[in-house]
């Protein structure tokens, strides 16, 4: 009631009219461009999962309109150090090909706003605890009465419903809950936590891959559809095999360092200077092994004679292979197993993962000039498509607000005099 006054002055956008043929179309890239070009997702998401599963849409040509805080922005924007000038390089390793518009979701007007970009968007991600946005009239149910189409992607810590529902969700725990800890350190020693987050970006790339579904469904009927994701399901579903050995054979799970739990040799080794990894999966990988180490009594020896005798026999086999692989640095070692069909490779510092020929040669680190930060560089999108040989340039992530008015007057049609007045109420920050 209170808005009717203002609300005369902020013309609405009617739903465009797209036809299931022409969605599949734009879907398809059929007209040479990204395969998402002429979709819009509004993200209400912060941190890593969210942001994550948003700039793999940005990345594959999705409009990206990323709501934040006024003055403070997404949490990562104050995670450091490091810092590139004054921005976080957390914040910056996430948020390329997206717009920022500061809008004040605890104003009624912010909120009015943003029912006005769900209208005109194709996907909404956010990452709020269960409830929260229904109570700001921004909930799937509420903003699917004006915007049947729209897909409305929510991610949380454990899930829509359930006892745990209203507890925050963070990476470290949620890991610890669906037991991703329990497996994840030295053999006989403390759980470790993975040098990245492991159960954030899961649980994106989950996020990312149920949007695209939904995204063909809506081009087969039409209609738009709540997704529920979250941090301990994705982890539980990534428990794989470690988890189809309890479920299936009663088998508890250890942790085994970089060892594998069914397969010998298939572990880091220590050399001279580093480390190297082998992965000896079937016997004539270990017989080649055998035969590169220059241990072919080891390759004759009965008690190694198959993958389950080798396991049983581990700690024999690995002792003896342990000690040679200490006579020789990681770059011999590299040298003698060049042409071997046996998987191998060195455990990288960051500096020699970045100088790494293959890692060159596939284009994964992004060059961006951000306005503030200066030359930035960032790990690039992993996939080519078509003939993109060298993927797709990329937009650097935006200062906080940076686009709030061009959103506001370009997509939504508002006035300069009511993104003013919106401002100084205090819904927006320019």
């Amino acid at each position: 009631m209170i808005f009717h006054g203002f609300l005369k002055e902020l013309p609405r956008i009617p739903r465009p009219s797209r036809p299931a043929v022409i969605q599949l179309r734009r879907l398809s890239g059929e007209d040479g461009g990204r395969p998402l070009d002429g979709i819009r997702v509004l993200d209400l998401s912060r941190v890593l999962a969210g942001p994550f599963a948003t700039m793999i849409l940005g990345d594959l040509g999705a409009e990206v309109i990323k709501v934040e805080r006024p003055g403070l922005g997404d949490e990562t924007r104050r995670w450091g150090p490091p810092f590139a000038n004054t921005e976080s390089v957390y914040f910056l390793s996430v948020n390329r090909n997206k717009k920022s518009v500061a809008i004040n979701l605890k104003h009624p007007k912010g909120v009015m706003v943003v029912k006005e970009l769900a209208r005109v968007s194709d996907v909404l991600v956010e990452n709020y605890v269960p409830g929260k946005l229904s109570k700001l009239g921004l909930g799937y149910e509420q903003l699917r009465e004006d915007a049947p189409r729209l897909i409305y992607c929510s991610i949380t810590g454990y899930g829509q419903t359930g006892p745990y529902m209203q507890r925050g969700g963070i990476d470290t725990v949620a890991a610890a809950v669906s037991g991703f800890l329990h497996i994840s350190g030295p053999e006989g020693g403390v759980p470790v936590r993975s040098g990245v987050a492991m159960t954030d970006l899961a649980t994106g790339l989950f996020a990312h891959g149920s949007i695209m579904a939904a995204l063909l469904q809506r081009a087969r009927t039409g209609r738009g559809q709540h997704l529920d994701c979250n941090l301990l399901s994705s982890q539980v579903a990534c428990l794989s095999h470690v988890a189809a050995n309890f479920l299936t054979a009663g088998v508890e799970a250890t942790r085994w360092g970089t060892a594998h739990k069914s397969i010998v040799p298939y572990q880091a080794f220590k050399t001279q200077d580093g480390y190297l990894v082998i992965g000896a999966t079937n016997n004539d990988h270990f017989v080649a092994t055998c035969e590169v180490v220059s241990l072919p009594g080891v390759a004759r020896d009965a008690r190694f004679a198959t993958n389950e005798l080798r396991v049983r026999h581990r700690k024999e086999l690995v002792a003896t292979l342990a000690a040679r692989f200490a006579e020789k640095t990681t770059a011999q070692w590299l040298e003698l197993f060049e042409g071997c069909p046996v998987p191998y490779g060195p455990i990288n510092s960051m500096r020699q993962v970045f100088s790494d020929p293959q890692v060159l040669h596939n284009g994964l680190i992004q060059h961006m000039d951000h306005p503030t930060a200066g030359h930035i560089a960032v790990p690039g999108p992993p996939v080519r498509y078509g003939d993109h040989e060298k993927g797709y340039p990329a937009v650097p992530p935006p200062l906080l607000g940076e686009h709030t008015g061009e959103v506001l007057t370009q997509l939504l049609g508002y006035s300069d005099a009511a993104v003013a007045q919106l401002s100084r109420d205090g819904a927006v920050s320019l």
